[in-house]
């Protein structure tokens, strides 16, 4: 024992080295709450700014002066948010004017669920439940609808109260070319070719992922509330576009969207199949989402395995809440793209991104392989692919 606790014996810098970072990350994720309310509107405004800034940019190129370029590319942003929020507000509202007589069809539906569970399957339930239970889910409804409208009016409020935000994104768009020469100037003249290539992968990684996942989450509003029309659930383009604003969150945005449609279907409809619907629209749309839309519209830049992406969408709502969930993953890909230009950090780059895997990773090629080899074991006969690399083929070529 005496010999295994022996100073000499144990990896010193290691160990260093771990507790320096442990009481980094302690410490940051200290100053991260504490200034919360500080910080989260410059994060969001520094996002913001990479997605304006092709437009200010282009307004620049027709020859517009930066001041007006920028403040033409706020007021749009400002416009298209605020539109969205009026629209929002007006079928709330219409939502609310009809929940009585969603109150009198959960009701109904409950009682019901209630002889179903009590006469088809025999479970022994008391009959004055049957009106606790229609009792509670109307209470449940008002009191979900009183919910929703101070929880819309609150969000909207907090928008419109955060005046600060336009000024922050103004200043980074105008000051963006002082802040690059700024980190220009804090690293030593050897390095500064490796501090531009961070710099433009970080501009190209944010710009790419800001104006791909507003796109996406554009096509979704269309998606999701045609498939909605489509099943004949009311209130549908609400349901739609706040089920495709939940996209915004990574992994997590698509099943809370997803919920309130279903909820909805599954308590304000006479019959359960518009529920059952809704789950298959789901379906459909995680499918387009992950395979179509946020691959070819956001790109392969963001390449972080979907561990960390889980993990910093957690971390991220714990420190910031909601907005913390929606900058996690751009200051993951920020992280990730730093250390992959700085030679010594590659292995944090590797531990981040998504390869690594691709021996176990289920492909197209393995796909075929496997109905092959099932074909093989029918005793049918299965010609080889073709070789990919062409020395091979020219090898076969030439011993034949």
């Amino acid at each position: 024992m005496h010999r295994f606790f022996d100073r000499d014996r144990l990896p010193r810098p290691l160990l260093t080295r771990f507790a320096l970072l442990l009481l980094t990350g302690v410490l940051v994720y200290h100053i991260l709450i504490t200034f919360r309310l500080f910080l989260t509107p410059l994060v969001l405004a520094v996002l913001f700014a990479f997605l304006l800034h092709p437009i200010a940019a282009q307004l620049e190129r027709w020859r517009v002066p930066r001041i007006a370029a920028n403040l033409l590319a706020i007021f749009l942003g400002i416009g298209v948010v605020y539109a969205v929020l009026l629209f929002l507000r007006g079928r709330l509202g219409i939502l609310l004017d009809d929940l009585p007589a969603l109150r009198q069809q959960a009701a109904l539906n409950a009682h019901q669920l209630y002889d179903t569970l009590r006469v088809r399957w025999g479970l022994p339930l008391p009959e004055q439940e049957r009106f606790t239970l229609s009792e509670l889910i109307g209470e449940t409804l008002l009191q979900g609808g009183d919910t929703l409208k101070n929880t819309f009016r609150g969000t909207a409020n907090t928008v419109f109260a955060i005046g600060i935000l336009p000024v922050y994104i103004f200043m980074v768009l105008y000051y963006r070319d002082k802040f690059r020469r700024f980190i220009l100037m804090l690293v030593p003249v050897q390095d500064h070719r490796m501090a531009q290539r961070i710099t433009r992968r970080i501009g190209a990684v944010t710009g790419r992922y800001m104006t791909g996942i507003f796109t996406v989450v554009l096509l979704l509003c269309v998606i999701n509330s045609a498939g909605l029309l489509i099943i004949g659930l009311e209130h549908a383009v609400l349901l739609g576009i706040i089920a495709a604003i939940c996209n915004f969150i990574p992994y997590f945005g698509t099943i809370i969207g997803f919920a309130f449609p279903f909820l909805f279907a599954l308590v304000a409809t006479p019959t359960p199949d518009k529920a059952l619907w809704v789950v298959v629209l789901f379906i459909i749309v995680q499918f387009l989402e992950n395979n179509i839309l946020t691959p070819n519209i956001v790109g392969g830049m963001v390449r972080i395995n979907p561990f960390f992406v889980i993990l910093g969408v957690l971390a991220g709502g714990m420190v910031w809440g909601i907005p913390g969930m929606f900058v996690s993953i751009p200051l993951l890909a920020m992280v990730k793209v730093s250390c992959d230009v700085i030679p010594s950090l590659r292995p944090w780059a590797f531990l981040l991104g998504d390869r690594g895997t691709e021996e176990h990773a289920l492909t197209a090629s393995k796909i075929k392989r496997l109905f092959a080899f099932s074909r093989l074991a029918k005793g049918e006969v299965v010609l080889p692919d073709e070789p990919d690399d062409p020395a091979v083929r020219e090898e076969e070529s030439d011993g034949a």
